[in-house]
């Protein structure tokens, strides 16, 4: 058979002492195989045998790359490349092309179920579609009604074509059910997203010119190999390549989401782990010619576009002063270049605030680079949330709202904590490559348990937070208290929105609460999380001109903590009554 003859690639993978799974060479020291086969490879050695060479000892291996896959949150991502202590000699799998087609064609794979974990066996099977199951799956099915079923033990196990021996996958799973004799592939297109070295392994489509494919491997290298036979493959790749030698900083999600067309398929749910796995997905898995050349039209765009403004920030910090009710304590602040640059800090009378805050608004601005594209936060006690800085005049002898002039957003004092503030970049980067923002809506009628708005808050997609009842209204108090402590990095509310004591609103449609979260969603559907500060500086701009426009009272409560960076901060900054 054709699938085993010469094929001393095929690996038996063993974890803590006992055979664990299966995979198969791609480079002279590069094993992949499914990374639920190692999961305990951070405790337990992981070896690597190959049955076919049965006088070769045993290779210890090491994870350096794995695919995400965690067995409890996501069943995506399951591939683990091993990197070998030693390399065998042994020439490594050969490699389909990515286009090759496989319907109902004859396929091979070797594994260790029970019964054969020293020298394996085979399980005959057959793709009979090439449909993407969740976008990572091909099915397989037994070949014939008898024979030897795909089973645990073959994790991991190449998928070959039998008349040519050529890998066009690898075993991820088996149906477990008793009589189902079906399982799982992830193709090398697939493969290839989680780990870009595989792309430079995998061989030209048909009808392109023939290169042989290179049997060693590099840390992280660029992809050479060809791509599937679109016009604008080769402009692509050169793409990508000149991105890489020029260290673009691009999101590859947003990316993709900016060149897909109505019917294109969704991206991973895990993302795209570079430009080349985007790129690779275009080209793979997306039928329509018209993305491909979108995507790289937009990637060129890119490359050839001016440098990013410069960003600056000035923050506000406000508290009480514990001198006496009417007395505010002031603290102002710009960053700029990285770099916090104190400019006054203060105890004025309340009578006196805003000319104070106009005054060191206008210092601030001394320290920001001229044109950069500005930020203005107010840091605020949780009972001072509500205050509508951004209807303060500019100042003394300009009554322009300042939240019309400039982004106007305010913060939660107790979230400048640094664990806090860990948590809100963690949650910022995440966001970055996110198209628009999600809301999650908190009704007048405040049904929902805090408990679960906070579950739904950290661990779902939704990044922002939008209240129909203004933030003191007691039927969604903690429902905003927990918004604040989840943390949220965005919540919006109207300040004038649903009357704060008509305890009976549930929500209905003529609700002016529910009017502003119908609007918030119309609004942040397309606008980037980043976008949304200048977002709202539009819409204030408009409202101020319409007295019943319905964000002429919007707050916005903005916290990326990337804005307010300061590598030289001391610690007595950090611990202020009002850092």
């Amino acid at each position: 058979m054709t699938g085993l003859r010469g094929a001393e690639w095929h690996a038996r993978i063993e974890c803590g002492g006992r055979v664990s799974g299966a995979g198969f060479l791609v480079a002279r020291d590069k094993v992949l195989t499914c990374a639920h086969v190692i999961e305990d490879g951070d405790v337990a050695p992981v070896t690597v045998t190959f049955p076919q060479r049965p006088d070769e000892a045993p290779v210890a291996a090491r994870v350096v790359t794995h695919g995400g896959w965690d067995g409890r949150t996501s069943e995506l991502g399951d591939l683990a490349v091993l990197e070998l202590d030693r390399e065998p000699e042994i020439v490594p799998a050969p490699l389909a092309p990515a286009d090759v087609a496989h319907d109902d064609r004859r396929l091979m794979a070797y594994g260790f179920p029970a019964g054969y974990d020293e020298d394996g066996t085979i399980a005959e099977c057959r793709t009979v579609t090439e449909l993407l199951l969740s976008g990572e799956w091909i099915q397989l099915e037994t070949w014939s009604g008898h024979g030897q079923p795909l089973a645990v033990g073959f994790s991991g196990a190449a998928v070959t074509l039998v008349e040519t021996g050529q890998v066009i996958g690898m075993v991820t799973a088996a149906a477990g059910a008793h009589g189902v004799r079906t399982g799982r592939m992830m193709p090398t297109r697939v493969l290839a997203r989680y780990w870009p070295g595989l792309s430079a392994l995998v061989p030209q489509p048909h009808g392109m010119r023939k290169q042989e494919p290179e049997h060693h491997f590099a840390p992280d290298p660029e992809p050479v190999a060809p791509v599937p036979g679109h016009p604008d493959g080769p402009r692509l790749r050169a793409l990508v390549e000149r991105a890489a030698r020029a260290g673009l900083d691009c999101d590859p999600m947003r990316l993709y989401s900016a060149a897909a067309g109505s019917y294109d398929p969704l991206p991973p749910r895990e993302g795209f782990g570079s430009l080349w796995s985007a790129a690779w997905f275009v080209l793979c898995e997306v039928d329509d010619p018209d993305t491909v050349t979108r995507f790289a039209d937009r990637l060129d765009a890119l490359l050839t576009a001016p440098p990013r403004p410069e960003t600056g920030a000035i923050l506000i910090e406000l508290g009480h002063s514990g001198a006496g009710a009417d007395l505010v304590r002031v603290e102002v602040s710009a960053y700029s270049a990285g770099r916090r640059h104190p400019v006054q800090a203060e105890t004025v009378p309340k009578s006196l605030l805003r000319t104070c805050i106009q005054d060191r608004i206008e210092d601030a601005f001394c320290h920001l680079t001229p044109g950069a594209d500005e930020l203005i936060a107010f840091a605020l006690p949780r009972d001072w949330l509500d205050w509508p800085v951004d209807r303060w005049e500019k100042g003394p002898d300009d009554d322009t709202p300042l939240g019309c002039v400039h982004p106007v957003v305010v913060t939660d004092h107790a979230r400048r904590r640094t664990s806090t503030r860990h948590v809100l970049t963690s949650a910022w980067k995440r966001l970055d490559s996110r198209a628009g923002a999600r809301v999650h809506r908190v009704a007048c009628g405040g049904v929902e348990d805090p408990r679960k708005l906070r579950l739904a808050l950290v661990q779902s997609e939704e990044c922002l937070a939008g209240f129909g009842a203004t933030s003191d209204a007691a039927r969604t108090r903690p429902h905003f208290e927990t918004s604040l402590t989840a943390p949220a990095p965005v919540i919006v509310w109207s300040r004038r929105g649903c009357d704060p004591d008509r305890a009976d609103c549930t929500g209905a449609s003529d609700c002016p609460g529910t009017a502003f979260l119908d609007a918030l969603d119309t609004l942040v559907s397309h606008v980037p999380p980043a976008q949304l500060p200048r977002q709202v500086l539009n819409l204030r701009q408009l409202a101020d001109a319409e007295e019943e426009h319905w964000a002429r009272d919007i707050q916005l409560l903005w916290d990326d903590p990337r804005r307010f960076t300061d590598p030289h901060a001391t610690a007595v900054h950090r611990r202020s009554p009002v850092a």
